[in-house]
């Protein structure tokens, strides 16, 4: 299927190799979902890790935060997973998106024509007026920037049983991957709640650690790299691989800052840069080197 132009945003429509559609941003030169599959990635690397189903077979209510809403796809399938799972269970819910028009464009391409009805309504109401007080979905969608928004969410005391954390990748946006914001979003995870991400980075994993959460890794989409799974225990979760462990030794795992909150992409990768240049970890390279066409 050929692109489609979505007149005056800058995104158009792609389709990915599962048959589910994303859009792909001309800001950041990047598909909003990995091009193995859209809602395989949505499933597979949010919902299934987060045991949100499992979970909402034995309990009545079950909180959600969905950090870089975007087009909706994790939490459709979050419902969706849910709903079947318990049709009973309530879901509170809070979001974070910058960028209202994207909620809106998705809806209005209709990429979320393949999801359930009662999972479409509740979508299409949160991105028309940004709450929904329904009996089985009381949710909240906070739009601006994320580092401030997340204020919003603490102070309502917030302690989700799943977090998603899917903002596009590190490079391009360390404000919502530095320490400082993943230490505030810890503190919104429940005691036995589980923060999912696509992202196996080290300076992403080592911001989680620093948090005080335990990690471990998720299976890929497709060719796709492993993603990271965090909680407050180790159970639940599947240990790092040698590699892996290794690769948080290194200068890659110096983590992205942002002590104020408000400095720009490019002065919070800049400061990295120089620790990393400081630091008497390894150099990245060496590791590649020594793990070049290795697998365990």
């Amino acid at each position: 299927m050929p692109s489609a132009p979505l007149p005056e945003l800058p995104f158009r429509i792609e389709t990915t190799a599962d048959g589910s559609q994303t859009f792909f941003s001309e800001d950041f030169g990047q598909l909003f979902h990995s091009h193995f599959g859209a809602r395989q990635e949505a499933e597979a690397k949010f919902v299934r890790i987060t045991r949100l189903a499992e979970r909402a077979a034995t309990r009545s209510q079950l909180t959600i935060l969905d950090i870089c809403y975007g087009l909706g796809y994790n939490t459709a399938a979050a419902l969706t997973a849910i709903w079947q799972a318990n049709p009973d269970c309530r879901v509170r819910w809070h979001g974070l998106e910058s960028d209202l028009r994207v909620t809106r464009a998705a809806i209005d391409a209709g990429l979320m024509e393949p999801w359930p009805q009662a999972v479409q309504q509740a979508i299409g109401e949160l991105a028309e007026t940004q709450q929904v007080n329904g009996e089985q979905f009381q949710a909240v969608l906070h739009v601006g920037d994320a580092r401030r928004t997340i204020a919003a969410v603490l102070a309502s005391g917030v302690r989700a049983d799943a977090i998603f954390l899917d903002p596009f990748a590190p490079p391009d946006c360390p404000q919502l991957w530095s320490v400082d914001f993943l230490g505030r979003l810890a503190r919104c995870l429940a005691e036995d709640g589980y923060l999912a991400t696509y992202s196996c980075a080290a300076a992403v994993r080592a911001a989680l650690v620093a948090a005080g959460l335990a990690i471990g890794s998720t299976p890929p989409v497709g060719r796709n790299t492993h993603g990271t799974a965090a909680r407050w225990c180790e159970a639940g979760l599947t240990p790092l691989d040698r590699r892996a462990r290794e690769h948080l030794l290194t200068r890659a795992a110096v983590p992205y800052r942002d002590p104020s909150g408000t400095d720009t992409a490019a002065a919070i990768v800049q400061r990295r840069h120089r620790e990393q240049q400081a630091s008497p970890l390894e150099p990245t390279t060496r590791w590649k080197k020594r793990w070049r066409g290795i697998r365990e």
